[in-house]
């Protein structure tokens, strides 16, 4: 978010039969809840749907495609955090890892298929958003407001070409110039 270090979100992996609909929410979700970029290992049609939805929502927001994650892994200038089952308890390390936010980038790694052990070693925290199968977008949606405590909720989104206005009933989108 504006003014705080980095939060980039790295989709590891991508299963092209079941991924194609999760790396795209990925992406938005990281986009919606407060993170800067996503990194994406695999799926154009994902990026340019991110894109899109940018273009057309607001940002300020990136999407882009990373050869070796590894290697994104590896030379990341901050904290690395692998959101996964069988990680600490969110709950039990998010208050260390806001601190660290507070200081340096953080890079939040959400895996597809089965992740390698080496991802978990270089990883500074694996963290579990419970520790019991569940979608990775719900993990990193929960992660994501607990790392910014809410504050992502309230996020101002700039250069839109629409707008979602919030109602009780119905569904009202509008140019930004239309308030």
């Amino acid at each position: 978010m504006q003014g705080e270090p980095e939060v980039a979100v790295l989709r590891l992996g991508h299963r092209p039969g079941r991924d194609g609909r999760m790396t795209t929410h990925v992406g938005l979700t990281a986009r919606a809840l407060g993170a800067d970029r996503v990194l994406l290992t695999a799926s154009t049609q994902a990026k340019e749907t991110v894109e899109d939805i940018t273009d057309r929502f607001g940002g300020p927001f990136s999407a882009e495609l990373v050869d070796s994650p590894k290697a994104t892994i590896r030379d990341w200038p901050g904290a690395v955090v692998h959101l996964t089952m069988y990680g600490e308890r969110v709950q039990d390390v998010e208050s260390a890892i806001r601190a660290a936010h507070d200081d340096e980038p953080v890079l939040v790694v959400v895996g597809a298929e089965k992740v390698s052990f080496d991802v978990y070693e270089a990883a500074d925290w694996n963290v579990g958003v419970t520790n019991q199968p569940h979608s990775e977008v719900a993990g990193l949606a929960v992660f994501l407001d607990r790392l910014f405590d809410g504050r992502e909720l309230d996020r101002e989104w700039t250069d839109a070409d629409q707008r979602v206005v919030p109602m009780e009933t119905g569904k009202k989108v509008v140019s930004p110039d239309e308030e």
